[in-house]
C-alpha cells in the first residue's frame, strides 16, 4: 500500500510538473504574442510613410488603400528637392544638429564631473534647482527666449537656434550619475602624477564615460534634428528654417488637396538619419541608460 500511495503521489507531483511547465509556455507564448503585435503597430505607421512617398497623389487617394504601390514614383523626392527649399533647410538643420551634437555633450559632461567629483557651496542644492528645470515645459520658456533673442538681433541667426540647447538638466543629471560611479582613485593618482583639471576630464572622466556619452549623442541628436517649436518662432525667412519647420509649411502650399506623398517623402528624410544614428550607437545607448542610475 505503501509504495502504492507513492507511485501516485509521485505521479501526481510530476503531473503537476508538466502542468506548470505547459502554463509557463503558454504565458511566454502570449507575451511573446503581446510583444509581436506592439511592434507590429509601432512600426506599421513607418512603413506606410515609406510606402505612401513613392505613390502619386492619384494612387495615394485611391481606395481601398494599398500598402505596397502598383506604380512606384520618386516624384515626390524630385519635388521636395526641386520645388522647395528642401538643400536650404538641410544646410541648416546639419548645421545646428552638428554644433549642438558636439558643444551640447561635452558642457554637460563638463557639469556632470563637477557635480559628480567635486565639492562646493551649495552644490546640491544647485543640483536640485538644475533638476528643477526639467518639470518646466519648452513652451513657457519660447515667449522670454525670443524677447531675449530679439532685443540682441539674433532672430533668423544660427545663434538663435543653438544656444538653447547647448547645455540642460537632463545632459548634466546623465551625466553626473554615470561619473559618480568612475572610482575616485583614478583621479587620485592622476593627480599624484601632476595631472590637472582639465587632463584629468579629457584623459580619464570622457574615455571612460564613453556609453553615457553615446547615450546622450543619441537623445541630443534627436532632440536637435527634430526640434520644431523653437525654431518655428525665431525663424521667419526660408532660407533659415530647418527641416522640420521648412517640411512643415509643406500641407499649406497646394490650394484644393494636400499631396500627401510630399508630405510622406519629407517624413521619410526626416526620419532616415535619425534611425540610421540609433542603429549604429544602439549598443552604447542602452548600456549608458543601464548603468546611469547605478549610483546615487
Amino acid at each position: 500500500m505503501s509504495t502504492s500511495g507513492l507511485d501516485f503521489g509521485g505521479k501526481r507531483v510530476l503531473g503537476s510538473e508538466r502542468l506548470r511547465k505547459i502554463l509557463e509556455r503558454v504565458s511566454s507564448g502570449v507575451i511573446y504574442l503581446f510583444v509581436v503585435l506592439v511592434a507590429v503597430l509601432s512600426v506599421f505607421p513607418f512603413i506606410w510613410m515609406l510606402s505612401t512617398s513613392f505613390k502619386d497623389t492619384l494612387t495615394v487617394m485611391q481606395y481601398p488603400p494599398q500598402l505596397i504601390p502598383p506604380n512606384p514614383t520618386l516624384i515626390n523626392f524630385h519635388d521636395l528637392m526641386f520645388e522647395f527649399d528642401y538643400f536650404l533647410w538641410l544646410k541648416n538643420s546639419a548645421i545646428v544638429t552638428g554644433v549642438v551634437l558636439v558643444l551640447g555633450p561635452l558642457f554637460n559632461s563638463m557639469a556632470g564631473y563637477v557635480f559628480a567629483k567635486k565639492n562646493f557651496l551649495f552644490k546640491n542644492l544647485l543640483f536640485i534647482v538644475i533638476l528643477g528645470t526639467l518639470i518646466v515645459p519648452e513652451q513657457i520658456t519660447i515667449v522670454p527666449l525670443f524677447i531675449i533673442f530679439s532685443d540682441m538681433k539674433l532672430i533668423n541667426t544660427y545663434p538663435a537656434l543653438i544656444f538653447p540647447y547647448l547645455a540642460g538638466g537632463f545632459g548634466v543629471f546623465l551625466m553626473r550619475q554615470y561619473m559618480s560611479t568612475i572610482p575616485n582613485d583614478l583621479i587620485d593618482a592622476a593627480r599624484i602624477d601632476g595631472s590637472g583639471e582639465f587632463r584629468i576630464f579629457w584623459q580619464i572622466m570622457l574615455p571612460l564615460s564613453k556609453p553615457a556619452l553615446a547615450a546622450l549623442g543619441v537623445f541630443t541628436f534627436l532632440g536637435s534634428w527634430n526640434n520644431f517649436l523653437l525654431p518655428l518662432i525665431v525663424t521667419t525667412e526660408s532660407s533659415m528654417r530647418t527641416l522640420p519647420v521648412g517640411l512643415a509649411v509643406l500641407e499649406g502650399e497646394y490650394e484644393f488637396q494636400t499631396r500627401w506623398g510630399l508630405i510622406m517623402a519629407g517624413g521619410t528624410v526626416m526620419f532616415a538619419p535619425a534611425f540610421v544614428v540609433y542603429v549604429a550607437f544602439q549598443r552604447y545607448f542602452v548600456q549608458g541608460i543601464a548603468l546611469t542610475g547605478l549610483k546615487g
